[in-house]
């Protein structure tokens, strides 16, 4: 067994690393401890007692991605770092990106205020008391001018956290690029896109489940064509965890709304090869280091087999789990915030241990407000300290072979497929989501957490053990309460200006083409967005034809 590992060691080598390695050279050549001892690329099991090696883990780049979804994983790329920011008007927004640019961040990821989340304008009363408060206001294409005014759309990527009017926002940036200059082939990063979650855990929702999943279809469509380098849809077990869910759900959970988001796509009648690729996750990272790490080598196995086997995916790219990490903001407390910095720490670590492909680190205050500068800075630090000083980076897959971790992937894999298999039984996500189920099992965890939290059996450092005396802390980032005034004058300046006529038309033609199922609704909404439509209006003209979704109440 340990010569036939040998020798799949060098097939791996000349037929996938070294291709790799031709199109994306290495950091450097070599890479070393600090006391000069050789790092290898790749470690390998050295008894022959590991006969299932190869079936269950594989090397990093093949089937079934256990070890990573790329050969040289950081050795060729380090993930892309991310802070997730927004908040007050695009123009505050705007300068915060551009700091954390010149701080080495190497992708942006947007945060919108509530009501953008939603589908209103800053001059709706709905919105009153909301506007850019946990994110920036985007009202129009003119404020989506000035988010990225400066920063060319052709050499970052960009994820926008946004659901429900995903393909609104989506219209936003393409136009955006294209007056830059920058084609819609050329633009790199991410729409959430995630319908179901908001259902189960989030909340943000507008539209009922049957055409918010024809919206999402229509951008798997549209961007396979039109727009080949974005990532469609951001399957995201992130907020799924953050209401209470134990690891495992929340793995199981975001697979099994992926199962749902394929199977309804390939009912319209797209190949799976034509869009799987470009489907990704959103996980959460939490303080159990080697857990979380389990949890992503576990998450990418299983989706890899799901898809060949359940959907017959046949490019390799199709059964690539890719994934942005979030550490868990359900973790910070507003006790002790400087604690917050450990825990993110440990997080980071076990993103990167476990793969990421994208990495958002939270700040310390974040318990108590939106981040400052300073903090924003220390966590974006935490990130690149770990990429270059830690050695986490330097060798592809550091933790595969450890007795734990291994035990612990089949484990979560073993009962993340358990909870796959229910749902399926019970007809899919939506059937389950319907039924409540899901939504109970995350509350039960949840009340199972706090329960042993405040008996004292979970120890949360701060909070229920080693507390202090603290002061009211200073210091932290307000929205001015202004603001809003300040988005409704732009709401009125853009309506004064723009072409009253086209905005009718546009928006007529996109109400007709809601009512036609067979309509793929992007280009419609692009014609929209051109005329300087605002996000209310075309989420308004939707409304009327969609309905808007009520949860029930399952008891």
């Amino acid at each position: 067994m340990q010569e036939s590992i040998k020798n799949r060691k060098t097939e791996w080598e000349e037929s996938v690393l070294n291709k790799v390695l031709q199109k994306f050279p290495e950091r450097k050549e070599t890479f070393t401890t600090g006391s000069d001892k050789p790092v290898e690329r790749l470690y390998l099991p050295q008894e022959e007692s590991k006969g299932d090696y190869l079936e269950k883990l594989g090397f990093p780049g093949e089937y079934p991605y256990t070890r990573g979804v790329q050969p040289t994983m950081y050795r060729g790329r380090l993930w892309t770092m991310r802070q997730y920011a927004g908040f007050g008007t695009a123009e505050e927004s705007n300068e915060r990106y551009k700091y954390l640019l010149d701080q080495g961040q190497t992708g942006l990821s947007i945060a919108f205020d509530l009501p953008t989340q939603i589908g209103y304008d800053s001059d709706d009363p709905v919105s009153m008391g909301e506007v850019g408060k946990v994110g920036v206001a985007i009202d129009s294409l003119k404020d989506m001018e000035i988010l990225f005014s400066g920063i060319p759309l052709d050499k970052v990527s960009t994820s926008m956290t946004i659901n429900a009017p995903a393909a609104i926002l989506l219209a936003m940036y393409i136009a955006v690029a294209e007056k830059q200059g920058v084609t819609r082939d050329r633009i790199r990063g991410t729409i959430q896109n995630d319908i179901l979650k908001e259902y189960i855990a989030r909340g943000t929702y507008i539209f009922p489940p049957a055409p918010s999943m024809r919206l999402i279809n229509n951008t798997f469509e549209f961007c396979s064509k039109e727009v080949p380098k974005w990532n469609t849809i951001s399957i995201s077990g992130y907020h799924i965890r953050e209401a209470g869910s134990t690891a495992v759900q929340e793995i199981a959970f975001t697979i099994a709304d992926g199962i749902e988001y394929v199977r309804n796509a390939m009912s319209t009648g797209l190949d799976v090869d034509q869009f799987a690729g470009r489907l990704s996750f959103f996980f959460n990272a939490h303080n159990d280091l080697f857990e979380e790490a389990a949890k992503y080598r576990a998450a990418r196995r299983i989706w890899a087999r799901i898809m060949k086997e359940k959907f017959s995916a046949r490019k390799e790219k199709s059964m690539m789990m890719r994934f942005h990490t979030q550490t868990a903001g359900s973790t910070l407390t507003a006790q002790q915030p400087d604690n917050n910095v450990i825990r993110v720490t440990i997080q980071t670590l076990a993103a990167v241990l476990g793969g990421t492909q994208s990495l958002h680190t939270n700040s310390k205050d974040e318990a108590l407000a939106l981040p400052t500068e300073d903090s924003v800075r220390v966590a974006l630090r935490t990130q690149q300290i770990v990429a270059h000083e830690s050695g986490a980076a330097n060798t592809v897959d550091p933790l595969a072979g450890s007795y734990f971790v291994e035990q612990m992937t089949d484990e979560i894999e073993k009962e993340a497929l358990e909870y796959i298999e229910k749902i399926e039984k019970m007809g899919g996500m939506v059937r389950a989501i319907e039924a409540g189920y899901v939504q109970k099992e995350i509350q039960d965890s949840a009340y199972r957490y706090q329960k042993a939290v405040e008996k004292g059996e979970r120890i949360v450092v701060g909070v229920n053990k080693f507390t202090v005396e603290e002061e009211e802390p200073r210091g932290l980032l307000k929205v001015d309460p202004a603001l809003r005034d300040v988005q409704i004058k732009k709401i009125e300046e853009i309506k004064d200006s723009r072409d009253g006529s086209k905005v009718e038309a546009a928006l007529a033609a996109l109400k007709r083409g809601a009512a036609d199922e067979s309509v793929n609704l992007m280009p419609l909404i692009l014609d929209a967005v051109h005329a300087y439509a605002t996000l209310g209006e075309i989420t308004g003209v939707l409304r009327e034809e969609f309905g808007e979704y009520r949860e029930s109440i399952v008891l």
